[in-house]
């Protein structure tokens, strides 16, 4: 009987090697608040990654939260309808309004030649997303920001350790965030960071992770609860020393299923472009017209053969009923993303799947 392959598995180094780590915290006994095996992993994190400043946070989606409030940002902040709903459910949770514009068919990341037409007087930032880990259009929309004085927060959750000619990609905009959850390339279970450009700004986001307390009499700002436990913290200083042999894995899986399905007709592999270092935090296929089977038929066929792909971004964020009376979530607005919904199957891709599971995988796609 085969297993089940699923879209993605935590990557998890031996137990053994942790338990050292759980004897210190049981010995110390600083479970959280800023201890030692999270300063530890802040510092770690800036060098592997090849940034000056970085802030720990309990998960992603409070990183955008925080960093949305460490920004001031109000009113309109301008994003696409292809990401995880959590991008623009942080806009809502800060009061603000999203505003969608369509996407690269190519890249799937937010189309720049879109932004502008956007900008209303209430815009006050740019919320783009780095899809699958494949950068955005970084200068095009710095050059928009710049020209209308907008903030750029970079949704990064995808994007852990992915590098463009001119270094890590979480360099740019005016803060990127990134996403620590179990399925990600690099993960803490569950965390995440906002990477700063300054210490000032590190300092900031670091008071409005912690209720906005200074010291112990000392609040300056209406924080939130966003701080990793020094468990977390720990469970990411050992799996950063695994992380180049994971992200060396994923490459060559991703290498496999782009040759074994090169040939296959109505079968279209996203392309990183050749200047990226991506990290194959997922393998996107787009299910063309002239394929024997539509997208939801080659999904439920993988799923009969215990293969779970996933549908991911299906449905866009534009559709759900909390977002879809917005004029912006029209979908004659959003031809390309609304495309790319009904087109895209994320085929399983972890460390730990198999020539034979990856041979499985390709066999169904193949043969439909």
């Amino acid at each position: 009987m085969t297993q089940p392959i699923y879209v993605a598995q935590p990557h998890l180094p031996p137990l053994e090697e942790f338990l050292p780590y759980l004897q210190e915290i049981w010995s110390n006994k600083i479970l959280t608040n800023g201890g030692p095996f999270h300063l530890q992993l802040e510092s770690a994190l800036c060098d592997y990654l090849g940034v000056k400043y970085l802030a720990l946070c309990s998960n992603g989606t409070l990183g955008l939260v925080t960093a949305l409030q460490a920004l001031n940002i109000t009113g309109e902040v301008i994003t696409t309808p292809y990401s995880f709903v959590a991008s623009s459910h942080s806009l809502l949770w800060n009061g603000i309004q999203p505003v969608f514009v369509d996407i690269d068919p190519k890249t799937l990341n937010i189309d720049p030649s879109k932004i502008e037409a956007a900008i209303t007087s209430r815009t006050t930032a740019i919320l783009p997303v780095h899809c699958y880990g494949h950068p955005c259009d970084v200068e095009a929309i710095q050059k928009i920001a710049d020209k209308y004085s907008l903030k750029v927060i970079y949704d990064a959750a995808h994007a852990f350790g992915v590098r463009d000619e001119g270094g890590s990609v979480l360099r740019h905009g005016d803060l990127s965030v990134l996403s620590f959850h179990a399925t990600k390339v690099f993960h803490t279970f569950e965390g995440g960071a906002i990477v700063c450009p300054d210490a000032e700004t590190k300092q900031h986001v670091d008071h409005l992770k912690n209720f906005g307390f200074v010291n112990e009499t000392t609040v300056v700002a209406a924080g939130i609860n966003g701080k990793m436990s020094e468990i977390n913290a720990a469970f990411g200083l050992l799996h950063l020393r695994h992380v180049d042999a994971a992200l060396a894995q994923r490459e060559r899986i991703g290498t496999a299923y782009r040759e074994a399905l090169r040939d296959v007709p109505g079968i279209c592999c996203l392309q990183a472009k050749s200047e990226v270092v991506t990290n194959y935090s997922y393998f996107p296929i787009l299910v063309e017209a002239d394929y024997p089977l539509s997208r939801d038929a080659l999904y439920q066929k993988l799923k009969d053969n215990d293969i779970h792909a996933r549908r991911y971004f299906y449905p866009l964020i534009a559709d759900f009923p909390m977002y879809r009376g917005m004029p912006s979530a029209r979908p004659e607005n959003l031809p390309s993303a609304t495309a790319a919904a009904l087109k895209v199957l994320c085929l399983p891709i972890y460390p730990a799947l198999t020539p034979q599971d990856l041979g499985r995988i390709v066999g169904v796609v193949q043969g439909a």
